[in-house]
């Protein structure tokens, strides 16, 4: 089930004014993001495609993951790609307490050098997010979903979206899960090769100051 539309309209930015929606429109760049990582064969198909195509993206990583794969970490900071904190152990803040919510993220900390976060499942409070930043970190959301982890949906159907709906700045989410493996490997080529035709430029997200 989706937590948001595939393409975030302007109020709930607006709302959430202090975190990280999406980039400078009149630039022509977009952010390719990877959650739920990293997953061995699948974040080495995502970083072999990226160098392909001569973009970056930036992986907010699960740190238990991270624990247990530290060599993808390693090869994306390598190859000059940024990440960022998904917290330990995935957590959903609607559905955790502040305290263990904040441990988590602290624990996935300790093995992810960044002060960039995103909440899983995009799920936030006023409050927990007013605690992250006053810990210095940067909470990064996105604009358009690429469907990828929609098991209902098609190929040919999230890649129509991401095509309709890519403009300069935009923040992108993909998944380098082995959930949406499937989809990802489906979808990620193709629309590499659109925005290559396009000119838009893949960055990363700028990290916050360690």
């Amino acid at each position: 089930m989706k937590t948001y539309p595939d393409r975030i309209g302007s109020i709930i930015p607006r709302i959430f004014g202090n975190y990280f929606w999406h980039g400078d429109r009149s630039k022509n760049q977009i952010y390719l993001t990877f959650d739920d990582g990293p997953t061995p064969g699948v974040t080495d198909f995502v970083l072999d495609q990226l160098k392909e195509y001569a973009c970056k993206g930036t992986f907010f990583c699960i740190g238990d993951r991270v624990r247990r794969f530290p060599q993808l970490l390693e090869r994306l900071q390598q190859e000059g790609h940024a990440v960022g904190n998904h917290t330990h152990q995935h957590l959903n803040a609607w559905k955790t307490r502040q305290k263990t919510y904040i441990h988590n993220v602290d624990m996935a900390a300790e093995v992810i050098p960044s002060l960039l976060f995103r909440p899983p499942y995009g799920r936030i409070t006023p409050s927990l997010g007013r605690r992250l930043r006053n810990k210095s970190y940067q909470i990064v959301m996105w604009d358009l979903l690429s469907g990828d982890f929609d098991q209902q949906r098609s190929a040919d159907s999230c890649l129509a979206n991401l095509m309709r709906n890519t403009r300069n700045g935009s923040v992108v989410v993909f998944h380098d899960s082995e959930k949406s493996a499937n989809q990802l490997k489906e979808i990620l080529p193709p629309y590499l090769q659109f925005i290559r035709d396009k000119g838009w430029d893949a960055v990363t997200i700028p990290q916050a100051d360690l």
